[in-house]
């Protein structure tokens, strides 16, 4: 039983793998790494084919749309990376036995005021806290990524505040 903007899911397959190559050429000239860029694609694909009524007068332009952010969102990992790599490569000295209690306790502290955010934010902080991306998070959450993002952009805001309002308490 098909409705009329809805075709069987064989159907639906071929219409989207028939776009595989066009996407193959605009990711390649976006990405270096031809691997990188069939696991794009196959992303991109695997969307287009979950989507639930996707028209197919619509399949070419999600398909690019998708493709493109999944391309930025590529760049904006490896841009994480490099920039995780450069704090862990920044060693200091030997710390002080001190600097190492005062910041267990500010981590201590910490904990205790993410406890404070609410649901959502307080899920996907923690989330991040054990290295889980915002991606991996909406997927497991069954949420949109940028529900997501959303949500640990307000709950970091929310700890920078504290902290602000903290050290501003300290320092009177």
């Amino acid at each position: 039983m098909n409705c009329s903007n809805e075709f069987p899911r064989e159907l639906s397959w071929d219409a989207i793998a028939g776009h595989r190559e066009r996407l193959m050429r605009l990711v390649r000239r976006r990405l270096p790494n031809a691997q990188d860029a069939e696991d794009l694609v196959q992303e991109a694909m695997l969307r287009a084919a979950a989507h639930g009524n996707l028209d197919r007068a619509r399949i070419g332009p999600f398909l690019t749309s998708v493709a493109l952010r999944l391309c930025v969102d590529h760049y904006r990992e490896q841009e994480r990376r490099r920039r995780l790599l450069t704090r862990a490569a920044d060693v200091r000295g030997p710390e002080l036995p001190d600097e190492g209690v005062c910041d267990k306790d500010f981590g201590r502290w910490l904990l205790g005021q993410v406890d404070q955010l609410r649901g959502r934010e307080r899920q996907v902080v923690l989330a991040r806290a054990q290295g889980i991306s915002t991606l991996e998070f909406a997927r497991m959450h069954q949420i949109s990524v940028k529900a997501a993002e959303g949500a640990f952009t307000r709950g970091r805001a929310r700890l920078r505040l504290v902290c602000a309002q903290a050290l501003d308490g300290a320092a009177a």
